[in-house]
Order: structure tokens, then C-alpha cells, then sequence
């Protein structure tokens, strides 16, 4: 039998409202969902892999469903190691779709068994990208209508 467990794969640099409004709509749908940091070498992070790990470890310490880690390589190799049969990808553009279709298509064919749920973000969260949010912070900018508490807690201490 299938796995019911999910992997959450994303760089989370930061996590934001709209990846928490993902997980939180998805965790219903899975015995566990695993969130994974993925260790890219082609991206350059703002935050650290230990504090995007506490960020996430935090917003969700009282929920025994959902794992939290940081993996190198294939996402398909991470969902082998952690027993997911399911990966999870958030939708905000059909841009989004087409480039997300075409790693799911390719997943598929190196690994038969996994397959890739697509859930759309609400339209609340659409202009919610990582990349934006660290462009106007590392600008000045206000960006904490974006972020969960403890990511807001950990950025801005005296709010």
C-alpha cells in the first residue's frame, strides 16, 4: 500500500503566509506532511538553512503531523528516504503551472510512484513570493504582513 505522507519541497528563504496557507490546507489531505529545505547550488539564500528550519519548526510545534529537514539531490531520492509517495507544489500563476508540470512530468518518469499535488493559492497570497519579500527587506521595506509570527518575531525583535 501506498504511503500517505507528503513532501513539501521549497528553499522557504523565507517562509511566508502562503507557504503556510499551502501546508495548512494540505495537512488534512496526509498522514504526514515532511517539508523539506532543499539545498540548492544554483541559489543564493538570504537566511540560513539552521533559521529557516526554526522558522518552520516553530510555526508548526504543535503539530505531530508535520516534519521538518533539509535534504541535497533529487526531491524524488528525499521522498524514497522519507516514505512519501506524494509531492506537494503551491500554484499562484498559470506560469507557475506549465514550469511545475513540466518537474512533475519529469519526476514522474525517473521515479514511477510519486506523484505531484497541485494546490492554488488563495488570491490573498498571489503577489506572496520569497524573492519579493527579500527584495523590499533588504530595502527596507515593510514586509511582516507577509510573514508568520515567528518569522516576524526573529526579524523585527523590538515590534
Amino acid at each position: 500500500m501506498a504511503s500517505n505522507i507528503c513532501l513539501f519541497p521549497g528553499t522557504f528563504d523565507p517562509v511566508t503566509l502562503g507557504h503556510k496557507d499551502i501546508i495548512d490546507r494540505a495537512l488534512p489531505m496526509f498522514d504526514k506532511l515532511v517539508i523539506g529545505i532543499g539545498r540548492n547550488a544554483n541559489k543564493s539564500t538570504m537566511f540560513s538553512e539552521e533559521q529557516r528550519l526554526s522558522w518552520i519548526k516553530e510555526i508548526y510545534k504543535d503539530n505531530p503531523k508535520v516534519e521538518v529537514l533539509a535534504y541535497d539531490g533529487l526531491t524524488v531520492e528525499c521522498c524514497k528516504r522519507v516514505g512519501a509517495s506524494y509531492i506537494l507544489r503551491g500554484i499562484r500563476y498559470v506560469n507557475d503551472f506549465e514550469y511545475e508540470k513540466a518537474i512533475a512530468d519529469m519526476n514522474r518518469s525517473i521515479s514511477d510512484g510519486i506523484e505531484t499535488i497541485f494546490l492554488t493559492c488563495l488570491p490573498k497570497y498571489m503577489s506572496v513570493a520569497s524573492t519579493l519579500i527579500r527584495d523590499v527587506y533588504r530595502n527596507g521595506g515593510v514586509v511582516s504582513q507577509f510573514l508568520p509570527d515567528p518569522v516576524n518575531k526573529s526579524l523585527f525583535p523590538d515590534k
